[in-house]
């Protein structure tokens, strides 16, 4: 009985064989297609997949939305052009190719030959593809996948120069900064995307550095980091203009904090005074760590400076942070702003540099 029921095919299995084969056997994709557009072409720009995988409940969801639009559009008048592509760049085929060629960094992809690694990778890149053309027109999706394109290919490759070189010329490029999460063993930078595919929950550790004003010897600003492997490469400290601050002294030394803070203070201390963190901004005070205050580095007037800093905030720490602009992005935005220092006291395999 069990046998008999797995052969047999429901009444909407049935019916979806029925309107796949009507649609093929009638080439009803290629008429739609073809038909009068009065309205002109509409160009509907789809993110190819990668092709390092099969087809999962991601790829038919986006397949789905993606297909509705073509359809009404080319339903209004217009001729909308459909065809598949497959994004060959990036870690996903990389990292497949390097367990499967035993390699473990890059150092290894360079001792092998980045010619003889690029070749299997391009040699694995369409393993897959037949397994997508069998699936994809399963849900409904009418696309040319006969026609495809792939971003390894040459005359891809050229377009994509063609039209940074067109921005180039009309002056719409410009160098600049961007703060990226990187990856040693790969040696090279993440998308958001795939730092959020490794995310998790857990108990980080956080550092109080004490650092002294240099006008008022023996006063220090209480600055707090929960990346303290960045404080080699201090270049600011940030307050917020709008909070209210405190003075306080424990033995024979003072410390300046957040008011609102002070209950996180442990042991006791005496009271000094209250004021404005306005008050606190531009004033200097001593590097934590001597490794860039020895050297002669653009814009080195303008660090170990206090700032204003909206995004400064009372729910922990003591309303001090430390800034290491190359390693954060509202810090790096607040350092393009102000002119503070970027510098780089870590390589992009993990190590403190000199």
């Amino acid at each position: 009985m069990a046998e008999e029921i797995a052969g047999e095919k429901s009444e909407s299995a049935k019916r979806e064989s029925e309107v796949l084969n009507f649609w093929s056997a009638n080439n009803i994709f290629q008429k739609a297609l073809s038909k009068d557009a009065p309205k002109g072409e509409f160009v509907f720009y789809d993110g190819p997949p990668f092709a390092t995988g099969l087809p999962h409940y991601g790829h038919i969801l986006a397949g789905t939305i993606k297909d509705s639009i073509p359809r009404y559009k080319t339903m209004r008048g217009y001729h909308v052009p459909r065809r598949w592509g497959w994004d060959c760049h990036g870690l996903p085929l990389e990292n497949q190719i390097e367990k499967e060629l035993g390699l473990a960094t890059k150092r290894d992809i360079e001792t092998l030959g980045v010619s003889t690694f690029n070749e299997a990778a391009r040699k694995a890149v369409l393993r897959y593809s037949k397994d997508w053309k069998a699936i994809i027109p399963r849900f409904g999706r009418w696309v040319d996948m006969d026609d495809d394109y792939r971003t390894m290919d040459a005359s891809y490759t050229e377009s994509v120069w063609w039209a940074f070189k067109d921005l180039h010329t009309k002056g719409l490029v410009y160098e600049g900064f961007k703060a990226m999460h990187l990856c040693p063993r790969c040696g090279t930078t993440l998308s958001n995307f795939e730092v959020a595919q490794g995310y998790k929950d857990i108990t980080d550790i956080s550092v109080t550095v004490k650092l002294e004003l240099v006008d008022e010897p023996g006063t220090f600003l209480l600055a707090w980091t929960t990346t303290p492997w960045t404080l080699p490469g201090n270049m600011a400290a940030a307050v917020n203009k709008d909070f209210a601050y405190a003075t306080i002294q424990q033995n024979d030394q003072k410390y300046i904090l957040a008011k609102d803070r002070l209950p996180t203070i442990q042991g006791e201390y005496e009271f000094i005074k209250e004021f404005s963190g306005s008050e606190l901004i531009g004033k200097s005070y001593k590097p934590p760590f001597s490794y860039f205050a020895d050297h002669n580095i653009k814009g080195k007037e303008k660090a170990w400076k206090v700032y204003h800093a909206p995004y400064v905030t009372l729910d922990s720490g003591t309303g001090l942070v430390h800034l290491a602009p190359a390693f954060g992005a509202e810090d790096l935005e607040l350092a393009q702003k102000e002119g503070i220092p970027i510098v780089h006291h870590v390589d992009k395999d993990g190590f403190f540099v000199g």
